[in-house]
């Protein structure tokens, strides 16, 4: 036992002498992850097959620190902040995130967030609903608008919508001619923007039917902002999202610079969409490529560079902030903050935005997820939650080739959002069956079973459709980091849609109970998977099925 905690003991300790080099930290931080690899090679050899260990070694490498972690600042005390080297690192007061566990609480947060706004509201959703409650939310809208008209002191207030052109358009009614109304009566303050997916096109775009075009890539951003509060969610502007389909959601409040952000972001890729006229016709704004008709590399160059443009700016902006806040010539304490009018709490959590769109060559995302699953050490806890359990084979192999230990909730089959569909898509179930049973049987033929197990959210009447990860540090109870947003972590997730999600790092107990409350009411309503639950007559996968999804896979 002492000979085995010697051993695990010694990259890390080579590592930490290592992080003493004066002036090479670019050196010390590229030996001390060779050290890592070679003591958990070491550890896995005897017990795995020899292609996963090559996982960790093949995943994108922690970005350079290229300055040591700063003992002045909060920042510094967190090991996460390496993140900031591509992304805004915004820090906040965790008495400003709340983390809400319903849809029913979803719906009437937006709907008071919506009733109060006097500066912006800014919604991106894969669609809007056409029901009743669709319908109330619309409403709230045109109301709030009214007001603003009709104040003493007439207000600017502006709203920008975000939707998928494909699915937004489905149908005779749908987003849009929800949102007619708005555009027709407020031209000037309302604003609808379509992303058109650059891959569909040409004789493609006009051979593919209506729902199966979706499959090519579709805008699958889904945030919710009011003035400086925001809402990031995996949940669309629905019904069922607002009633009985089970997400996660949590709520920013007055986090100005947060909702700045993702202003600008959804502006950026409004401005590389379609954008909806009063008259149901779309247009492209002057001098922007479209995109199903311009040069696809042209437009997915200027999409590029207009997105990267807000995430470089907002990090330039936020690394600013941050020198002149703990490295100025004159270090305020908090006491000296307040007393300069400043009555912000110092923050205890840090938000990190991550953004993947593949098409456009972004992979932010990606790059922050595959590295995070690469670093969790052995004794850390890993809670991954999919409702579409279709993981890449960059995922699977880190899951199946690091020491982390894995609980990976997915949804049983009655609660998929496809189970009892008509036509093909009512299969997707059983394809997500089979891809399930055929990841059980790698960790099975490994032995894995006790680092990594499946468990199936089940909920009479309810569908499931939460996404995230929450990791639980080596001797801790609590997490202190989670990712929570629109990714699935498939194969669509990665390369075709658009995606955005935020980490959530926290050094506040009461933060970190929450997120852990969250977890834990969620994975209550599950079971465990075993080779009994492959058995059962409701999991019997039909010969074709089988053979169609290695094809069709990486489309749902």
């Amino acid at each position: 036992m002492a000979v085995a905690a010697t051993a695990a003991a010694r990259p890390v300790f080579w590592r930490r002498l290592l992080g003493l080099l004066p002036g090479r930290p670019g050196l010390a931080a590229l030996l001390g992850r060779l050290s890592d690899r070679l003591g958990r090679n070491r550890d896995r050899r005897r017990r795995r097959s020899p292609w996963l260990l090559l996982a960790p070694l093949l995943s994108p490498a922690v970005p350079q620190v290229t300055s040591p972690p700063c003992c002045l600042c909060p920042e510094g005390v967190h090991r996460f902040q390496w993140i900031r080297n591509l992304v805004p690192e915004f820090g906040v007061s965790s008495s400003h995130v709340r983390v809400l566990s319903s849809p029913a609480e979803f719906f009437e947060l937006m709907k008071g967030q919506i009733r109060a706004a006097k500066r912006r509201v800014v919604m991106a959703s894969l669609y809007l609903g056409t029901g009743p409650l669709e319908q109330e939310l619309v409403d709230c809208l045109e109301s709030t608008l009214e007001k603003s008209l009709q104040a003493k002191f007439p207000s600017d207030l502006k709203v920008s919508i975000l939707l998928d052109f494909t699915r937004g358009s489905r149908g005779r009614k749908n987003s849009r001619t929800m949102l007619l109304p708005l555009l027709q009566r407020f031209p000037e303050q309302v604003r609808v923007s379509l992303f058109h997916t650059p891959h569909l096109r040409g004789l493609l775009r006009l051979l593919i039917p209506e729902r199966f075009n979706e499959t090519i890539g579709l805008q699958h951003i889904k945030v919710y902002l009011f003035d400086n509060s925001v809402i990031l969610s995996g949940a669309n502007l629905s019904d069922s999202y607002f009633t009985n389909r089970q997400d996660r959601y949590v709520f920013l409040q007055d986090c100005a610079e947060i909702a700045d952000f993702f202003t600008e972001l959804v502006d950026a890729v409004g401005d590389v969409s379609l954008q909806l006229q009063g008259d149901d016709t779309v247009q492209v704004l002057d001098g922007m490529v479209h995109p199903y008709k311009g040069d696809r590399a042209e437009y997915c160059k200027a999409a590029n560079k207009r997105v990267m443009d807000v995430i470089n700016s907002a990090r330039t902006r936020q690394q600013m902030l941050h020198a002149q806040t703990f490295h100025g010539n004159s270090l305020l304490t908090q006491e000296d903050a307040v007393a300069a009018g400043d009555r912000r709490p110092a923050p205890d959590t840090w938000i990190y935005p991550l953004i993947q769109m593949k098409p456009f060559e972004i992979q932010i995302d990606e790059i922050v997820t595959e590295t995070l699953l690469t670093e969790a050490e052995c004794g850390a806890k890993v809670y991954l939650t999919t409702g579409y359990f279709n993981l890449t084979q960059a995922y699977m192999d880190l899951v199946l080739g690091t020491r982390a230990e894995y609980q990976i909730l997915l949804a049983s089959p009655e609660v998929n959002g496809f189970f009892g569909a008509k036509g093909v898509a009512g299969a997707i179930p059983a394809a997500y069956v089979h891809i399930e049973r055929q990841f059980y049987s790698e960790v099975c033929s490994l032995g894995q079973q006790e680092r990594v197990q499946l468990q199936e959210y089940w909920r009479r009447g309810w569908t499931f459709h939460a996404k995230g990860l929450w990791l639980y540090l080596a001797g801790s109870s609590l997490p202190c980091l989670t990712l929570i947003g629109s990714p699935n972590f498939g194969y669509r997730s990665v390369h075709r849609d658009l995606e955005a999600q935020i980490a959530i790092v926290t050094e506040n107990q009461a933060l970190q109970q929450q997120l852990h409350q969250e977890q834990e009411q969620l994975y209550l309503r599950s079971g465990m998977v075993s080779s009994a639950t492959f058995e059962q007559p409701s999991r019997q996968v039909k010969l074709w099925v089988k053979m169609v999804t290695p094809l069709i896979k990486n489309f749902f």
